[in-house]
C-alpha cells in the first residue's frame, strides 16, 4: 500500500528569491509523500501565481480563511522572524502541526510560548535547524559518540562571512536587533546549534556582542541607517562534557574565510570546513588519529540521507531532509527533533551569550 499523502500549507509562499522558491518549494515537489495542497501570501495575486508555480491545489490571501477552509496536516510558517509568533500561535490553535523557520520567534519569550502551546495543544512542531539533518554533522555526531578521538578537550568554531556594510531597503528590517534576525541569532544560531548537537551543551558562557558596523548603506535609497543589530560574536566556554570551546561569529565587509568546526581529542582530531553555510552541501569533513602525518577526508555514508536522489543539492537538500523527517514523525505520532523544545534550548543559550556581553561576567544557559 502507498501512503498517504501528507498535506501541507505554507505561509509565505510568495514566487522571487525568497525561502520557499529557493528551498521548501523544490524540497516538497521532489517528496513522494508531501502534497503541497495551499499556499498563502499577502495579495490574492500573488497568491494565485504561486499556487500556479508551485502546484498547490488552493491559493489565499489571509491565514486564517486557509486554516479554516483548506484540509492540511502541518503548516509551514516561512515568513520573516518577528512576524513568526502571531502565524505559529494561530497554525497551533487550529490545532495543525507546525514547521517553523528559524529563529523560533524574535526573543526568548516568544518561542517559549509557542513551545507550551505546542505541547498544551498535543501538536507536532519543527524549526529550520538545518543543521541537524546535514549528513556532515551527523556523521560527525557518530564518529564523536564512538570514540573517534576520544575525550574530547578543546573546539574551535570560526564563521567569517562577507557583507554588512550595504544592502538594499527590503532587508534593512534587519539592522534593529529587536526583531530577531541578526549575526547572533542567524548564523551563529545555527553554527553553534550543530556544535550542540554534535557535542553536547554548554555548562558556561563568556561572551562579546559587538556591532562594529553601526550604519548600513541603503543601496536603492542611497540613505544610510542605524544599526542595532550585533555582527560580531566571540564566545569562550566550557560544555557539560568538560571541553572548552572557542567560537567566533563575524559578518565582515569582505573577504570572508568561511566556516571551519575542529574538534581536538585525547585520541584524534575532526575538522569540518566550508566555503558557504556549513549545512548545505559541498563541507568536507576531514580527521587523524594519533600521530597521523595530515588530516584525511572521511567519506559521509549513505544511511545519513533520507531524500530520494532527486531533490537538488544546495538550499533544498536539508529542507527535504527536515521535511522526510517530520512527515515521519506526523504518521507516528512521536516527537522527533528538532522541535520547538530545541528552539526554546537554542534560544535561552543565545540569551545567555547576550547576557554575559551585557554584564562581563560568565553565564549558565
Amino acid at each position: 500500500m502507498t501512503k498517504q499523502k501528507i498535506r501541507l500549507g505554507i505561509i509565505g509562499a510568495n514566487v522571487g528569491y525568497g525561502w520557499t522558491p529557493r528551498a521548501h518549494a523544490p524540497a516538497i515537489a521532489n517528496l513522494p509523500d508531501i502534497e503541497l495542497t495551499a499556499v498563502c501570501t499577502a495579495h490574492e495575486e500573488t497568491a494565485r501565481e504561486s499556487a500556479e508555480k508551485f502546484g498547490a491545489k488552493m491559493a489565499f490571501h489571509n491565514h486564517m480563511e486557509m486554516l479554516e477552509k483548506a484540509d492540511l496536516d502541518v503548516v509551514a510558517v516561512v515568513v520573516r522572524v518577528p512576524i513568526h509568533h502571531q502565524l505559529a500561535m494561530d497554525v497551533l490553535r487550529a490545532g495543525k502541526h507546525v514547521y517553523t523557520e528559524w529563529p523560533l520567534g524574535a526573543n526568548l519569550q516568544e518561542a517559549q510560548e509557542m513551545a507550551d502551546l505546542a505541547r498544551e495543544n498535543g501538536v507536532l512542531s519543527m524549526v529550520g535547524l538545518q543543521s541537524r539533518v546535514a549528513p556532515v554533522f551527523l556523521t560527525l555526531r557518530d564518529l564523536i559518540a564512538d570514540g573517534y578521538v576520544g575525550d574530547v578537550l578543546s573546539v574551535n568554531l570560526s564563521q567569517i562571512s562577507s557583507g554588512v556594510l550595504t544592502r538594499v531597503s527590503g532587508r534593512t528590517w534587519q539592522r534593529d536587533n529587536t526583531l530577531g534576525a541578526t549575526t547572533l541569532t542567524i548564523p551563529f544560531g545555527h553554527s553553534i546549534d550543530a556544535l550542540c548537537m554534535c557535542l553536547g551543551e554548554f555548562e558556561s558562557v563568556s561572551a562579546t556582542v559587538r556591532t562594529q558596523v553601526p550604519q548600513w548603506h541603503e543601496t536603492d535609497t542611497d540613505k544610510m541607517v542605524d544599526v542595532t543589530a550585533p555582527d560580531n560574536i566571540m564566545v569562550n566556554g566550557t560544555l557539560a562534557g568538560g571541553a572548552v570551546v572557542s567560537a567566533q561569529s563575524s559578518s565582515i565587509p569582505y573577504h570572508g574565510s568561511g566556516w571551519k568546526l575542529e574538534v581536538y581529542g585525547r585520541e584524534g582530531t575532526l575538522v569540518v570546513t566550508s566555503g558557504g553555510s556549513p549545512s548545505t552541501s559541498g563541507a568536507r569533513l576531514q580527521g587523524g588519529k594519533g600521530d597521523v602525518s595530515e588530516l584525511e577526508d572521511i567519506e559521509i555514508p549513505a544511511c545519513h540521507t533520507w531524500v530520494p536522489d532527486s531533490v537538488p543539492q544546495g538550499a533544498p537538500f536539508n529542507i527535504a531532509q527536515l521535511w522526510s523527517r517530520f512527515a515521519d514523525a506526523i504518521r507516528s505520532g512521536e516527537r522527533i527533533e528538532p522541535d520547538f523544545d530545541t528552539a526554546v534550548q537554542r534560544h535561552k543559550l543565545l540569551d545567555a551569550i547576550q547576557r554575559s556581553s551585557d554584564t562581563g561576567q560568565a553565564q549558565a544557559p
